[in-house]
């Protein structure tokens, strides 16, 4: 075998041992010692009792959110390597097509941003 081999293989047992052994080491510690009580099948919140039902439903407008948090964090990072590329390629003919290229993308974003301020996703009132 390889010395590549090897590094792949321990990389593989590390995988396969570490979760394995964070579920036991937690299963040995998160033992209940003696009988359960009422008090250790309750949630903990705070030090207070919960005054509501975990299984509450959720408006969709945290959803909402949550996928808007990931459609703009996405053009995030799409700009720095954008970025990036247009500074090395500045002297070269592709400068433009990257420029327009990522115009079109930021276009598309900003259609979508507009549309969904348009629809009223963005107001916590309603």
């Amino acid at each position: 075998m390889s010395e590549s081999t090897w590094g792949l293989l321990f990389l593989v047992v590390i995988a396969m041992l570490m979760p394995a052994g964070i579920i036991f080491l937690s299963w040995v510690a998160g033992r209940p010692r003696g009988g359960k009580s009422a008090t250790d099948l309750t949630p903990y919140e705070c030090g207070k009792k919960p005054f509501e039902s975990a299984r509450q439903r959720f408006s969709v407008k945290f959803y909402l959110v949550a996928m808007l948090f990931v459609i703009f964090d996405i053009e995030a990072v799409f700009l720095y390597p954008w970025a990036v590329e247009l500074k090395k390629t500045s002297s070269s003919a592709g400068t433009t097509f990257i420029l327009v290229e990522m115009l079109v993308f930021l276009g598309i974003v900003v259609v979508g941003y507009v549309y969904v301020w348009g629809r009223g996703a963005l107001e916590w009132d309603r």
